[in-house]
Formats: C-alpha cells, sequence, structure tokens
C-alpha cells in the first residue's frame, strides 16, 4: 500500500515537473517572440523613416501652373546693399524670400527684424555657411539648428524653409534638414550675380530670357544685383508674372 502511494505521489511530481517546464520553455520562446517583434517593428520603423528622407529631393521649382515667379536673396554679406534692396522691393510692391545666415542675423539684427517687418519671407541659410557636403548629419542638424534659434529670436518664428550655402545637396544634407522640418529650397535661375564683373544687364538678361512659371530665382546682395533689381522687377511683370515668397509659389 505504501509502495503504492509513493509511486503516486512520484508521478505527480514528475508531471508538475513537466508541466513547470512547459511552461517555462513557453515563457521563454515568448519572450524571444515579442524581442523579435521589438527589433522587426524598431527596423521597419527605421526602414520607412530612411525610405522617406532619401525619397525627399530639393525643390527647384514652384507650381508650373501658376503665373508666378519667386525672388530669393542668399545673404551671408551685402549688408551694405540691403537697405536699398528692400526699399527697391518695396516701390515694386514685391515681397521676396530672404535665406539668411545665423552669423550674419548674429551681427545685423537690426536688418533682419527690417526684412520680416517689410512683409519678406525670412529662410534658413545655416549658421556658419559651411560646406554642408563635408559635414555629418549630425554636425549639419546642429548648425541649422543654431540659425534657427536666432532666427526665431529675432523674428518671433520659426523659418518653413533652408537652402543649403553653395546649393550642396548629398542626400545626408537633405535628411538633416527634412528631419528638422525643413522644406529643402534650391532654384531655377542662377544668374551668377555673386561671381567677380557680372554686370547688371547680364543678369537683367539671363533672369528673363529663362523666366517661367513656379521658377525660384536665386539673387545675392551685391552692387550688380542690386543695379539690375528694377530691371528685372518690371521685365517680368511685364512678362505678366506675378512676384511672390517662395512659400506662395509652391
Amino acid at each position: 500500500m505504501y509502495g503504492l502511494k509513493a509511486k503516486a505521489k512520484g508521478k505527480r511530481v514528475k508531471d508538475l515537473r513537466v508541466l513547470y517546464w512547459r511552461r517555462q520553455r513557453l515563457i521563454f520562446w515568448g519572450l524571444v517572440v515579442l524581442a523579435l517583434g521589438l527589433v522587426f517593428g524598431g527596423w521597419l520603423w527605421w526602414a520607412a523613416r530612411t525610405v522617406y528622407v532619401t525619397k525627399v529631393v530639393p525643390i527647384y521649382q514652384g507650381d508650373a501652373n501658376k503665373k508666378a515667379i519667386a525672388l530669393v536673396f542668399n545673404v551671408d554679406w551685402g549688408e551694405e546693399h540691403l537697405p536699398q534692396i528692400l526699399e527697391l522691393l518695396s516701390q515694386g510692391k514685391v515681397r521676396a524670400t530672404f535665406f539668411l545666415t545665423g552669423q550674419w542675423a548674429d551681427k545685423f539684427p537690426e536688418l533682419v527684424r527690417k526684412v520680416a517687418e517689410s512683409g519678406h519671407e525670412v529662410g534658413n541659410h545655416g549658421y556658419g555657411h559651411l560646406h554642408v557636403n563635408n559635414l555629418s548629419r549630425e554636425e549639419i542638424r546642429r548648425d541649422i539648428k543654431r540659425a534657427e534659434e536666432v532666427l526665431m529670436g529675432l523674428i518671433g518664428r520659426k523659418p518653413a524653409l533652408y537652402t543649403p550655402p553653395y546649393g550642396e545637396n548629398k542626400p545626408h544634407v537633405i535628411a538633416a534638414a527634412v528631419e528638422l522640418g525643413y522644406k529643402f529650397i534650391l532654384w531655377t535661375i542662377n544668374p551668377g550675380d555673386y561671381l567677380p564683373g557680372t554686370k547688371p544687364e547680364d543678369i537683367i538678361k539671363t533672369v528673363i530670357s529663362h523666366s517661367q512659371n513656379g521658377a525660384i530665382i536665386q539673387l545675392h546682395p551685391t552692387a550688380a544685383t542690386t543695379q539690375a533689381l528694377p530691371g528685372i522687377i518690371n521685365g517680368l511683370k511685364k512678362r505678366g508674372y506675378a512676384l511672390v515668397t517662395v512659400s506662395e509659389i509652391l
């Protein structure tokens, strides 16, 4: 009798051990599946985000269905020409887009405020006018954010647009700007007004002859550009173009 009881008890213990290890295996494999799910899910999120960023391309032109053109001024120098440029734009009833570097804005805060108060759009041109193609993604982000903080402190809002110095646009440069919420702007027409020896009449001819719906025209605050500006404004208006900001043309 005792032997039968001991045998039954031993069987129950064995059964309990089997159940215990089965449950442990289930818990173990459940944790493995959960971990793999988290890893795979994270990979899918990263992959989707990477694909999205790499699909983003620079904006070279606005809406081709709009009879409108945007004048853009990239500013890291040339402050001596800004007051006259702003006056000429005011006389022509033209609103433009000014991409300002943070280092320039730090030096000339009153001009930054005047640009914004005159109704023009202010864009981010980075802080230090660096060769961003040679920087890491994180270094580019820091440069853009530093300029953003300066500009926000002066105009009270975050710029919506970014244009890179020298037009450099490797994929990681685009990714850095897009991740920070910026539209990445380049240009349709570049008359080379920053090149030594460029004449006002050459700037006017290049702009007018290449004008098209949705064009983004890149300019700089130079003496030649200042002299050419009335001819650019009048020539484009005679062709029926409205002169608007970049954001208005997209």
